[in-house]
């Protein structure tokens, strides 16, 4: 840029430059902040002018950082972390503020939400959001502080801990383990086809190819349930199938599908912010005490 003359950062431009940088357009990063395209273009070059240097350059796939823009990214980061964590903690390093945590429906609904509502009441100041979607949303992205995976990340800043094992068999009512218990046929409930690509439901058609599945559904939460009202076996994680004193784990030969490594995740970058750390110290120590749940 030819004009260089910097002038003082205005916060609300390096926020709509951190959208830009994190989902690489216009319309992605309007969304993202629900704000229109223009708002978006002028926070842009409102923080060039201000920076005198050229952030951003268009090109037919997307926006892409010049070497200031990324540069520029690297401190924005560091000053969003600054920002929540005024947000969060104070002088005398108090618990407060908004954590997200993001877990699949089934960790949400079936464990996890039972024990975050005790955080609020042992820490005042704390609220905790759980973010139930059965795809994960970005970390990175700032989308969410905390999350639950079943399988370790392959790459991003992250410092990831593995907290358990989740082990898997079939359950269903008295009725319907007995069919199978007795060489029926079984009738299995199972994931939606939008979800046909999660690993149980994989591995289900693969092992019961001409099986009829009579239910399906998006989480396990909602199999239970089904299994419950006699529409077939479930294959569920034990950490939910142990807790319905309506369905039975089924006893027949038969294989289960492997158990899935449970890893928590958290930015490098928020190692130091105390209150995400409490949450998380907190995750860590309910999955250690639950342990012999989740295992087969």
């Amino acid at each position: 840029m030819t004009d260089k003359k910097r002038t003082e950062v205005d916060w609300q431009d390096v926020r709509v430059f951190l959208a830009l940088g994190r989902h690489g357009s216009l319309s992605a990063a309007a969304r993202a902040l629900s704000v229109n395209h223009a708002t978006v273009s002028r926070r842009i070059q409102s923080l060039e002018l201000s920076l005198g240097e050229k952030l951003v350059e268009r090109r037919p796939e997307g926006y892409v950082l010049t070497p200031a823009g990324t540069r520029t990214l690297e401190v924005a980061k560091n000053m969003e972390v600054a920002a929540e964590t005024l947000g969060r903690g104070s002088a005398d390093d108090s618990i407060k503020g908004l954590v997200r945590i993001n877990a699949p429906p089934g960790l949400a609904q079936g464990f996890l939400i039972d024990h975050r509502a005790k955080l609020p009441s042992k820490y005042p100041g704390l609220d905790v959001n759980v973010a139930t979607d059965l795809r994960s949303i970005s970390l990175d992205r700032h989308q969410a502080d905390i999350a639950v995976r079943l399988s370790r990340p392959l790459d991003g800043d992250f410092i990831a801990k593995p907290v358990g094992n989740m082990a898997f068999d079939f359950y269903g009512t008295n009725e319907m383990c007995q069919l199978v218990e007795q060489n029926g046929e079984p009738t299995f409930v199972s994931f939606d086809e939008e979800n046909s690509d999660m690993p149980e439901a994989v591995w289900l058609a693969r092992n019961y190819p001409r099986a009829r599945i009579s239910f399906r559904a998006n989480n396990y939460v909602a199999h239970a349930k089904a299994a419950k009202a006699g529409a077939g076996l479930a294959l569920l994680p034990h950490y939910i199938g142990r807790k319905e004193i309506d369905l039975r784990r089924c006893q027949w030969p038969h294989e289960a599908p492997p158990n899935r490594e449970i890893w928590l995740l958290m930015r490098r970058q928020d190692r130091k912010d105390v209150t995400i750390r409490t949450v998380v110290d907190y995750l860590i120590e309910i999955f250690a005490n639950e342990r012999s749940l989740f295992e087969g």
